[in-house]
């Protein structure tokens, strides 16, 4: 899943991109309001963490700005909010709340917590709603971070790890190595190297072994997809 972290504390800005790249999130960040809007009219994230303080403008109004549809997203976004702030009281939580932030947490905070919650709302839509999504004999527990097929755990690196997640979350659909490429790598990622065919050609060699059934089927022309009857 894509992060785009807008804080303007360098300290804390490595922490979060270390953390969450620890977890198989691919992270991006934004040091000011502008320079987030810039990275939303281009990239379809999953989730921004936003700081209310920011030096160019206030991050309750560019999440008003947001969910009013006055900064425009790439298509298809469904972009969650988690706002991070200092500040404590009843009021400027219920305010943030309002204005479209989907949760709300204050600093000092720890990270285990953060992760936490990244995860809950990176749940919401999708079925079940549970950090553990199962189809067929695939089984991924995110919050654990193991996967397995028919009770055999698999050995995944943290962007096979991130694919696979993505393609539970959808499946039967087809996903185009270009969506792949926008949610599981973050914005280092070359978009004209081979990058996501190694990826997947190297997760569907682990989740197949002694005859099973392949479960990622490559659609030509289109891109990839996970059987949900894997």
């Amino acid at each position: 899943m894509r992060v785009l972290v807008v804080e303007d504390e360098e300290g804390l800005v490595s922490a979060l991109r270390a953390g969450l790249a620890r977890e198989g999130y691919a992270v991006d960040a934004a040091g000011t309001a502008g320079e987030a809007t810039e990275k939303l009219a281009c990239t379809a994230y999953d989730l921004m963490i936003l700081d209310i303080m920011l030096p160019d403008r206030d991050g309750l109004s560019l999440c008003r700005a947001v969910r009013l549809g006055e900064i425009g997203l790439m298509p298809g976004t469904d972009l969650r909010i988690l706002m991070l702030t200092a500040r404590t009281g009843l009021a400027d939580r219920v305010r943030g709340l309002d204005l479209g932030a989907d949760d709300y947490l204050t600093k000092p905070f720890a990270l285990a917590e953060l992760l936490a919650r990244v995860r809950a709302l990176l749940r919401r839509g999708v079925a079940g709603g549970s950090a553990v999504l199962r189809v067929g004999g695939l089984v991924l527990d995110s919050a654990r971070h193991v996967a397995a097929r028919d009770g055999r755990e698999l050995s995944l690196t943290l962007k096979e790890f991130g694919v696979l997640h993505y393609l539970m979350s959808r499946p039967g659909y087809v996903i185009s190595a270009e969506e792949l490429l926008e949610h599981v790598w973050d914005e280092n990622a070359d978009p004209l190297t081979q990058t996501v065919r190694v990826t997947v050609g190297t997760l569907r060699r682990k989740l197949t072994v002694d005859g099973e059934q392949p479960v990622i089927e490559t659609v030509i022309g289109r891109g990839y997809r996970l059987r949900d009857n894997a």
